[in-house]
Parts: structure tokens; C-alpha cells; sequence
């Protein structure tokens, strides 16, 4: 089974990436490396928030709230037309998603991925913010498309992310990447403290 971060990667291949190139002032082959280290940096952030119980109930309610159109099959043309158009509301708010994903992290997620890319702060930033709604739809699409409304749950929402988490850490780039950013008082370890932080950010505001 190939992992979310390939089976979106591949996804985006073709227009997305040349319409994200133009935007960012990119060569396709640049902006489809610094997708592919942002992919994993979101993902794995989504999976350690859903690894708590409050935080998968978050986030599950706000695939349902925000991007359940996308249980029909995943536009992402649309969803990113909408994204570098200003327009899409909630949906389409990339500072407002990576606000909930990263909580105070952010600006250190920005950093750490232009550094490891080559790109810059300011320019990952605004590849996180093209990125992170098109990762709700597409999770939105994974968990309610083809009549798996049933099966959808906070607990398998957390389990498929959980996965994708535990193939991103052992990914050394990705992994180390992640880690980095998610450490929040700099000690090398993600404890408890750090994941109350993290969560706090996912779960404040998020459910208006």
C-alpha cells in the first residue's frame, strides 16, 4: 500500500505543480522537491496530533465541516484554484489550517523546511499555505469517499495518520525534519508537554 505522502505526491504531479511553480517563481523540478518535504512535514504533524484522542476528534470534525465536498473524488484544480485565488473560505485558509496543524510552530516549520529545501522562509511559507488545504481534502476524500462514511471514525482517522507518522520518522530526512520542528523546548525528545502545546493549537478555535 503506498504511503499518503507518494499516493498525494503523485497526485499533484502535472498542472498542480506547474500552476504551484508559477506561484512560487519556482523550476517545476525545485518546487517538486520542496513538495515532497512538505508533504511529510504536514502529514506527520496531522498524525501526531490525531495520536491523541481529543486531537483525532479535532481534525475529524473539521474534514467533516470544511472539506466533506471532497468525498466525491479529490479536485485538487479546484481546490487549488481556490487556494491561490483568495477565495474557498474556511476551506481554502492556508495561514488559518497551519495555524491548527502547528499551533506556535508555524514560523519554525516555515524555517526548518526552507533550510532543508533551499527555498527560504517565506517562500516554504507559502508553499505550507498552498499545501495544507489540499492535504484536508485530501484526507476528507480517503476517509468519506466510496462509501466508507461508515468506517469513518476519529479512531481510524488516527490510525491511518498514526502510520503515515510512523513511516515519515523512519524516513531519516523527513523524520529528522519533522522532529525538529515539533520538538518544542529543544531537548531532542517530543514529550508531553510538547504534544499539550501541539494539540492546544489544533483544537483551539477549531471547532467554530
Amino acid at each position: 500500500m503506498s504511503s499518503l505522502t507518494d499516493d498525494l505526491l503523485h497526485q499533484l504531479q502535472g498542472q498542480p505543480l506547474e500552476q504551484m511553480s508559477s506561484q512560487l517563481g519556482l523550476s517545476q523540478s525545485q518546487t517538486a522537491g520542496a513538495v515532497s518535504a512538505a508533504l511529510p512535514l504536514l502529514l506527520g504533524a496531522l498524525g501526531r496530533n490525531a495520536s491523541q484522542p481529543q486531537g483525532a476528534e479535532a481534525l475529524f470534525g473539521a474534514l467533516q465541516r470544511d472539506h466533506a465536498g471532497a468525498a466525491g473524488g479529490l479536485d485538487i484544480g479546484s481546490v487549488l484554484g481556490a487556494v491561490l485565488g483568495g477565495g474557498g473560505g474556511r476551506q481554502a485558509d492556508g495561514a488559518g489550517i497551519l495555524g491548527h496543524i502547528f499551533g506556535g510552530r508555524q514560523e519554525t516549520a516555515a524555517q526548518g523546511l526552507g533550510q532543508a529545501t533551499g527555498l527560504g522562509g517565506s517562500q516554504a511559507n507559502t508553499l505550507l499555505k498552498i499545501l495544507a488545504p489540499i492535504v484536508l481534502s485530501y484526507l476528507a476524500q480517503r476517509m468519506f469517499s466510496g462509501g466508507g462514511q461508515a468506517a469513518a471514525s476519529p479512531q481510524a482517522l488516527g490510525d491511518v495518520l498514526g502510520q503515515e507518522h510512523q513511516r515519515i520518522q523512519q524516513d531519516s530526512s523527513a523524520g529528522g525534519l519533522l522532529g525538529s520542528v515539533l520538538d518544542q523546548d529543544g531537548d531532542g525528545q517530543l514529550g508531553l508537554g510538547d504534544l499539550l502545546k501541539i494539540g492546544g493549537g489544533l483544537l483551539g478555535g477549531g471547532n467554530r
